[in-house]
């Protein structure tokens, strides 16, 4: 089975008191399953060393890294996709090696399914994991974090946002939101 883990849990301004200080990043994690290790959302970070920190605790590299995957097209999400030099790129429309690419499959391993889930971006993507916990979906902005507000004034399509919503809800046992820490979908 695959194991994911947060490698850096994500913040949004609105988190700040002290608007000096305040920043964005998603919530960045780490998959590993079947022998790949995939990184998703490598958004914004204060320094990049700090992914390197966080992957060299769990024994990786930057080129241990097989895939960067990004949920939708937002800067915040993708920021650093490029120092993954070695990874190909998986994203709404397929899996990028270089300047190639290959038709996205609905599952990426046994474990790994892949979703198309537009709403909030119209080039959304949700990841489905079967891990040891349950069905974790690592959804990016689909849900920015745990009890925020159900409105989301950036979706580029408030009702497919909707539906998406319904769709992973229904399929998850955990989610991994764009801005936050994991939690157990209720049910």
């Amino acid at each position: 089975m695959a194991e994911v883990k947060i490698l850096i849990q994500g913040y949004l301004m609105a988190d700040f008191k002290d608007k000096k200080k305040a920043g964005t990043c998603p919530t960045i994690s780490l998959i590993r399953d079947q022998g790949k290790n995939i990184v998703v959302d490598p958004g914004t970070v204060k320094d990049q060393k700090i992914i390197r920190n966080k992957l060299k605790a769990e024994g990786l590299t930057i080129d241990d890294i097989n895939i960067v995957a990004i949920t939708h097209s937002h800067l915040d999400h993708y920021r650093n996709i490029g120092m993954f030099p070695r990874a190909k790129a998986l994203d709404y429309w397929g899996i990028w090696e270089r300047d190639k690419i290959k038709k996205l499959p609905a599952r990426f391993t046994n474990d790994i399914e892949i979703t198309k889930t537009p709403g909030h971006s119209y080039d959304g993507i949700s990841l489905i994991i079967k891990t040891k916990e349950g069905k974790i979906a690592i959804v990016g902005d689909l849900f920015w974090k745990e009890n925020y507000p159900q409105k989301d004034p950036y979706a580029s399509d408030p009702k497919k946002l909707k539906t998406n919503r319904k769709k992973i809800l229904a399929l998850a046992d955990w989610i991994i939101p764009g801005h936050g820490d994991i939690y157990r979908v209720k049910k």
